[in-house]
């Protein structure tokens, strides 16, 4: 027989245990960002960004206009907690653009 707990939970909580105990928080963490900068940056920066990765709390971007990249790093903080408070918690602490 498989392992149950005897009271109820809800479809989220299990997902969470899931996830928490497969450790795959820093694969979805990835994923959040990716649409997260797609949504808070809207579809004209959408179409100049090349890559979006987030390594250790640093979320690296790579666009393809050096004019975007260099109005963009005028609002580094501004855009960081933009980010952040859309995804709900501080996943992302440094921004480069390339």
């Amino acid at each position: 027989m498989s392992n149950r707990n005897a009271e109820n939970s809800s479809l989220s909580e299990v997902l969470k245990q899931f996830i928490e105990k497969n450790k795959l928080d820093k694969g979805l963490d990835k994923i959040n960002v990716r649409d997260a900068w797609e949504s808070q940056m809207g579809p004209a920066i959408k179409n100049y960004t090349h890559s979006i990765e987030l390594r250790n709390h640093t979320l690296y971007i790579k666009l393809s206009s050096s004019v975007l990249r260099e109005e963009l790093s005028y609002g580094k903080e501004k855009i960081i907690n933009n980010l952040n408070d859309y995804l709900g918690e501080d996943i992302i602490k440094k921004l480069i653009l390339n």
